[in-house]
């Protein structure tokens, strides 16, 4: 697996094309992709591919996910790294292929088969009034399949510290601060990991219970700040 260079090159520009041709792309264009990680993967492939590990690649994955967030708002960023994140699926699709576990066509079929139950509406006779509905519905059927005692099982390890604690309160239904709260606490603040993160939780808390998602607010915050410094390095 060659490494990113860190020259910026532009992507190519997309094109149009006929939504027919496009679904028999996307199968041959699949099947050479995993062909390709396949053959990365031989005795005689790679060695750097050779020795990946679902373990050793999660950094990746979270990392590549990360860089398509940051690329939507232009198209051709977007499509290149969605295509780096459609390599790790074939990645750990074609490692699991190895050892038996799974195959590429059983994460095709396991997403296909959720969205259909996730939808009754679409795909069923279930009648929704709109999109807080279905949100609602998801929900529910989300419970019915992995059972409610496991609600805080389903909000991943992975996820960015911010969104995590957002997700976890509302598992838990933790209540939110006040402004007032989060100000007492603030001016008493201690030095200390324990009460930093504590004061973080309930910032999340707090944002998520007045719309705001935490980790996208600071993400905002961040590009602002950089802008910022930037502006001022070219000013000098």
């Amino acid at each position: 697996m060659a490494v990113k260079p860190t020259s910026t090159k532009a992507r190519p520009k997309l094109t149009q094309v006929p939504r027919l041709l496009l679904s028999i792309r996307y199968t041959d264009l699949m099947d050479t992709l995993l062909e390709t990680m396949r053959r990365l993967r031989a005795p005689d492939g790679c060695p750097w591919d050779r020795e990946q590990t679902h373990e050793s690649l999660k950094p990746y994955l979270l990392e590549e996910a990360a860089e398509a967030v940051d690329a939507v708002g232009d198209p051709a960023e977007l499509a290149g790294e969605l295509g780096d994140v459609l390599l790790q699926v074939a990645f750990h699709s074609v490692i699991a292929e190895e050892s038996g576990d799974f195959s590429y066509a059983d994460v095709e079929r396991s997403i296909v088969s959720k969205l259909e139950r996730r939808h009754p509406h679409v795909f069923g006779d279930v009648k929704v009034s709109g999109a807080d509905e279905v949100v609602t519905n998801w929900n529910a059927i989300k419970v019915q399949e992995r059972g409610e005692a496991d609600a805080s099982r389903q909000v991943p390890h992975g996820l960015p510290a911010l969104m995590r604690a957002a997700e976890l309160s509302k598992v838990h239904g933790w209540d939110a601060p006040s402004k007032e709260v989060l100000a007492e606490r603030y001016a008493s603040l201690e030095p200390t990991p324990g009460a930093v993160g504590e004061l973080l939780r309930q910032l999340a808390s707090y944002a998520r219970a007045n719309g705001v998602n935490p980790e996208l607010a600071l993400r905002d915050a961040l590009s602002s700040a950089e802008a910022l410094n930037t502006g001022a390095s070219d000013a000098t």
